[in-house]
This record gives C-alpha cells, structure tokens and sequence, in this order.
C-alpha cells in the first residue's frame, strides 16, 4: 500500500527549518533530523525542486537524503500528493539532485580558494601535509592510484606523528567526490588531481557540503556501489579508518578513467 502524504508533511516555510528540527519522509514515514533529508518546495513553473540550503520561499516537503527515496518520490506521484496540488516531478530528479549537490560542493571549494586557503598540485599538497597545515585532502575521482596511495601515506604519517606527539585522536578528511574537470573548474586552473583544504574554518561549507553528497549517493548501496570511498579519514595504523560520517570503511575507490597526476 502506497504512503499517502496530508497537509502535516509540509513545513511552515524556510523559518522553520532550523539545525536540529526533525521531519517526516513522504516516502519512508521515518522521522529524522533534516540533515539526513532534503527540502522539496515547488517552483513557479509546478515542478518539485529541491531546495538543497533549505532558504526558498513556500512549504516544503522532505525526502531521505538518497537517490532511491527521491526516485520513489518522483515514480509514486508523492509530491502532487504532498502538496496537494498538480505537481510535476521529473523522471530524472534524483540525478540533477546530485548534480545540484556537486554544482554546491564546487562553489563552496571556489569560496574557500579564494579565501587563500586551498593548495594544489602534488608537491605543495605534500608539503602542507608534512606541515600539518592541512585540514582536509582532495583527489580527484578519476586520479591516477599511485598518486593517491603516496599522499595518502603521507597523511597516514603526519597523522601518527601527531597522535605521538598527544593530539587527541587526529583525524584527516580525505574526500574524492569531484573528478579533475570539476576540481579545475572550482581552483580556476588545468588538470587538477590533488588538492587541500587548509586548516581552519573556511572550508567548513565544503565539508559539510561533500559529506552531504557522500551520504546522498552511498545511502543506497545497490544504486551507487562504486561511490563507497567517496570520503574517508586518514588514521594511525594501529585503528582502522574512522570516517567523519558514517560511511563504509574501505581504502579503494573504483574510478571511471585515470588521469597523470599533476
């Protein structure tokens, strides 16, 4: 039997969204915090359309944040539903959510470089490495492995270095959500393979943003397999890889194409 959405699925609007409110899925019926949903508000031309920063005007319905529970919405007519209106959802509105989702990790990655506080090449992505400046590490998806594995290693060291030296259990962010033509696009330079976030709290909306589209795409693990090392941490050796979100742990990416490191 069909979940059958009423006038209580919707929202009061864009104020009533604050950190730590929690909202049922039209599709699942599971009350969950809005971070683990997104927002769907209806646009003037009668589409469903999410409303990924949660700040468009109207009343919003909520989805789980994954490509399944979107696709649902869309195939089961839930937003017309909803709404309670003629609302047209695309066939393909799970994908150009994550489309819009990547289009909002690369402008919040062009906001943090041009705070200053974004590094790329190897040399120099390695260099902030063993200066411990450096708050999360990038590769490209489609980056050459031995590239990757050499950074990596080196993050694995300079992490252990500092758990030596009694940082309380230090953890690096290691994120391959984008692929090179993306990464070039959001630094404004070529054949961009390996990159850093410095540290410090300019590329926090990148974080945030990123973790957001690993959970979107890896909530549904027969949809979006190949995704499972999207974002990973680098830890000591002696603990196994503690992701900042919970995400499954594996040290292996399965990428499209390979790209010379840079």
């Amino acid at each position: 039997m069909l979940a059958i959405a009423d006038q209580a699925d919707l929202d009061n609007g864009p104020r009533s969204t604050k950190p730590g409110t929690m909202r049922m899925c039209v599709v699942t019926r599971s009350v969950r915090p809005i971070d683990e949903l997104i927002r769907f508000v209806v646009a003037p031309t009668g589409e469903a359309i999410p409303d990924l920063k949660r700040k468009l005007p109207g009343r919003g319905l909520w989805v789980t944040a994954s490509r399944k529970a979107v696709t649902e919405a869309a195939k089961r007519n839930l937003f017309a539903k909803g709404f309670k209106k003629a609302v047209k959802a695309s066939p393909t509105l799970a994908d150009d959510t994550d489309k819009l989702m990547v289009r909002g990790v690369i402008e919040a990655l062009a906001m943090t470089a041009k705070a200053g506080q974004v590094v790329s090449g190897f040399t120099k992505v390695e260099d902030a490495l063993r200066r411990g400046t450096v708050g999360v590490l990038l590769h490209a998806s489609n980056g050459a492995p031995d590239g990757i594995r050499k950074l990596d290693s080196v993050a694995r060291q300079r992490v252990e270095f500092d758990a030596e030296s009694g940082d309380d259990a230090p953890k690096l962010p290691i994120i391959t959500v984008l692929s090179s033509d993306e990464l070039d696009l959001a630094l404004g330079r070529s054949n961009v393979i390996h990159a850093a976030v410095l540290t410090g709290p300019a590329g926090k909306t990148f974080l945030s943003r990123s973790q957001t589209l690993v959970q979107y795409r890896l909530a549904d693990d027969d949809i979006n397999a190949s995704a499972k090392a999207s974002l990973t941490t680098a830890a000591p050796e002696t603990e196994p890889l503690t992701p900042t979100i919970s995400l499954i742990e594996t040290s292996t990416t399965v990428r499209p194409r390979t790209t010379q490191q840079d």
